[in-house]
């Protein structure tokens, strides 16, 4: 069709359509985005959101990846913390009307045992909707619990959430040890490698994939998409070369997403609130990631 954004698209506008002209490079790399985004799965599928660094901002791009294929997916997607204990991505999405986490989730997984009798809409009773249409699932927020979730919980919530959703994204923890974590990385799919464009986060980045490798997953880190995130400050030039020289050669695509003054509250996350440069550039990482689906 013809172009709708930019000053092809303005054009075609003022001129009732009489000038139609086909959408400029950038318009065309927005719409294959979208097309890749939207593409046909073969089964349930899981994204995994890593780096053993807190601050590397592992939960904003799994609330970003699963924001972004549920706006144009339609649904049927899950951000899920997988913390062993208490992670951040209950604070960050939107609240809802109650306060059940994944421990909640699985102390009940008996009633959903019976697949048919079970219903999607019984899930509404623990995770959270968000407005970009996908869901939430907490982890424990109770300060004074106890409970933690290990491997076989972990398995045991992957395969029940598996029946009800498209896309589950992964947020995991710091600790690559953690059973739990390691349970996720068994069940990916895809894995995202996300780092900040600093020394700290992508030294532990570059750990994890080292790790990852030595645990014989090399076709996993190189299916991978690795996202680095430009600092607040001015951004190290040269430090974001070598980044995109390293992960380069190790997994499949690296995708620069822009620092956005947006997401520095710690709030629920507000995808409208994003400039049009980061959606743009989240758009382009969650294509990526579903060319690796």
């Amino acid at each position: 069709g013809p172009a709708q954004r930019g000053w092809r698209g303005a054009l075609g506008r003022l001129t009732g359509g009489l000038v139609a002209l086909p959408p400029g490079p950038a318009e065309q790399r927005h719409r294959s985005a979208i097309a890749r985004v939207q593409r046909d799965l073969d089964g349930p599928k899981t994204v995994v959101v890593i780096n053993p660094k807190g601050g590397a901002h592992k939960t904003t791009a799994t609330l970003l990846v699963a924001a972004t294929f549920g706006s144009y997916r339609g649904g049927y997607t899950l951000a899920w913390d997988n913390n062993e204990t208490r992670g951040t991505l209950g604070w960050r999405s939107q609240h809802g009307r109650h306060q059940s986490t994944a421990v909640d989730l699985l102390a009940d997984l008996p009633r959903f045992d019976d697949p048919s009798r079970a219903r999607v809409g019984d899930l509404d009773a623990y995770v959270r909707s968000q407005s970009a249409q996908f869901d939430v699932l907490a982890s424990d927020e109770d300060a004074a619990s106890a409970a933690s979730i290990d491997a076989a919980a972990f398995r045991a919530l992957h395969r029940t959430l598996s029946r009800f959703y498209r896309l589950l994204v992964v947020d995991t923890g710091n600790n690559m040890r953690a059973s739990n974590w390691q349970a996720a990385i068994e069940a990916a799919d895809q894995v995202v490698i996300v780092s900040t464009v600093r020394e700290d986060t992508s030294q532990s980045a570059a750990w994890a994939v080292d790790a990852l490798r030595a645990a014989g997953k090399e076709d996993l880190v190189r299916n991978a998409v690795t996202v680095l995130s430009d600092p607040a400050t001015r951004r190290d030039a040269a430090l974001a070369r070598r980044l995109h020289d390293h992960f380069g050669r190790l997994t499949r695509v690296v995708i620069d997403v822009p620092y956005d003054a947006a997401l520095v509250g710690g709030g629920p996350l507000d995808v409208g609130a994003l400039s049009r440069e980061s959606r743009e550039a989240w758009l382009q990482v969650t294509a990526a990631v579903a060319d690796g689906l």
